[in-house]
């Protein structure tokens, strides 16, 4: 009978969906586009803040999305996170539709950090950190659950802020605990929204190098940054963004350039290497 048919496809469905959210994902090899955005537009309010923008995310790299404010920056990081839903283009993550993963399926295979950092309840900064590690419950690595905990927290300085409650910590400090929970997430593909705005030069050189060492490790890696001369220290690519349009994509040094961010930043800036280091700086001129 059709209804006993249909229903048998349902069950068969219900049966891979649930094996599919205990699967555990391989590591990407070097290279792989862990995320793909084509023709992405998003809408707020009626009005288009993100138009037509194709990306790839790639393990291995770190790519920096920068541009002015309202750029379109943080709306395109929340799409390819799965956070926003476009109105038109796709995103995929691990060669497949956002739509077809479950939140845990996604949670397994990206980690994002948000700009701001609340927890409605009071906490404690090691309850926050070890809030990342629940898509691996009923999952082999489960086991590792503690060491990932222990692991973030001495990566991002908040051992010593472990029993105190989460509200009750500075700006800087709880940057750096949502920053350990993404950590102690452990995905092959994670998300940083300005992960550096609240922290203090020496910490938020300690964030950059994690991000390094983790696409080194073979992650791939986004970040909001305002800083150009920061995203040329850090990113193998970067991401210019103006008016919701990606404006130009591809190495610091190619990306980067006077004539593109003056034009952008609609102010003169200069890009010049460092006279010691060599390293690409990247300042606005002052008159």
């Amino acid at each position: 009978m059709p209804v006993r048919g249909n229903s048998g496809h349902l069950t068969q469905a219900w049966r891979r969906l649930l094996r599919r959210t205990h699967e555990v994902p391989e590591p990407p090899a070097p290279g792989t586009v862990t995320l793909r955005a084509r023709a992405v537009t998003v809408t707020r309010g009626g009005r288009p803040v993100l138009t037509a923008v194709d990306l790839d995310v790639v393990a291995g790299q770190i790519l920096a999305l920068v541009g002015p404010n309202g750029a379109g920056k943080s709306t395109l990081l929340a799409a390819l996170a799965g956070e926003l839903a476009p109105v038109t283009g796709t995103v995929e993550l691990d060669g497949r539709p956002l739509t077809d993963w479950t939140h845990t399926d996604m949670a397994r295979r990206r980690s994002v950090l948000p700009q701001s950092h609340s927890v409605g309840f009071p906490f404690t900064a090691r309850e926050v950190v070890t809030m990342g590690r629940a898509p691996w419950a009923r999952t082999p690595r489960r086991d590792g659950d503690e060491a990932a905990i222990a692991a973030a927290m001495a990566a991002t300085d908040v051992e010593h802020l472990a029993a105190r409650p989460f509200p009750a910590l500075s700006g800087g400090e709880r940057a750096r605990v949502a920053l350990a929970r993404v950590l102690a997430q452990d995905t092959h593909t994670m998300m940083l929204d300005e992960p550096t705005a609240a922290l203090d030069l020496g910490h938020q050189e300690q964030i950059l190098q994690l991000a390094r060492r983790r696409a080194h490790a073979g992650a791939a890696v986004v970040v909001v940054l305002h800083d150009l001369g920061v995203a040329a220290a850090y990113a193998d690519r970067v991401a210019v963004l103006a008016d919701g349009r990606l404006v130009a994509a591809g190495p610091p040094r190619e990306v980067l350039t006077t004539g593109l961010l003056t034009t952008v930043y609609r102010h003169p800036i200069e890009v010049l290497d460092h006279p010691v280091t060599g390293t690409q700086l990247v300042l606005p001129v002052r008159r």
